[in-house]
């Protein structure tokens, strides 16, 4: 197994002509604001995308980009799992910008940002947890099982570095982007065979 190579965000910026830059985030995400050149390939439709991304990473560097970390590193885990050698953005798109690098947005991207994933998880975790709480005081106490499934669910995840819940939402309409969006992976894949997505 091939551990993933970190870049900084700065010696990332230096190399980003030379790389393909793959960003696993959900099409909402990545319409509001992405490594410039960077192509999309959610996470959740990841496994389809492991041939086109092998052979980009046999034509030159591979950097693998998410949000924050926490979903770049799965995608280079499951790569490294097949044997392709990946490079990691530290710090992810948050990085990135908070380093004063650029991010691109599509044509026709909504106005207002679509939330990163990590924030929705937090929001509807949070959410449940209040809600089993309140139910649980003011109707019956076996409500307060919810807010225990919450906790167990978010243990899980920690434990198994994997996230039931933001596979879910990442189902919804608001992190979908475009209506084509689901449907544009495969023009992205094409590009990556092709070639496409290195120093644009």
């Amino acid at each position: 197994m091939n551990a993933p190579l970190r870049l900084d965000p700065d010696q990332a910026r230096v190399r980003l002509a030379e790389l393909t830059v793959v960003d696993v985030r959900t099409p909402g995400e990545y319409a509001s604001g992405h490594v410039p050149g960077a192509l999309n390939v959610p996470l959740d439709r990841f496994d389809q995308a492991v041939p086109a991304l092998r052979e980009a990473a046999a034509r030159g560097g591979l950097l693998v980009v998410c949000q924050s970390g926490g979903r770049s590193a799965t995608a280079c885990a499951r790569l490294a799992a097949h044997g392709v050698t990946v490079h990691d953005l530290d710090g992810g798109t948050s990085g990135w910008a908070a380093r004063g690098h650029g991010l691109e947005r599509p044509a026709g991207a909504p106005a207002k940002p679509v939330w990163a994933m990590d924030r929705q998880v937090r929001l509807v975790a949070g959410s449940l947890v209040l809600l089993g709480l309140a139910l649980g005081l003011l109707v019956h106490p076996a409500f307060q099982l919810l807010s225990a499934g919450v906790a167990g669910g978010l243990v899980f995840s920690a434990l198994t570095n994997t996230c039931g819940m933001a596979l879910m939402l990442g189902k919804l309409p608001y992190n979908r982007g475009s209506a084509g969006a689901v449907d544009d992976l495969d023009a992205t894949l094409a590009r990556l065979r092709q070639g496409a997505g290195a120093g644009e």
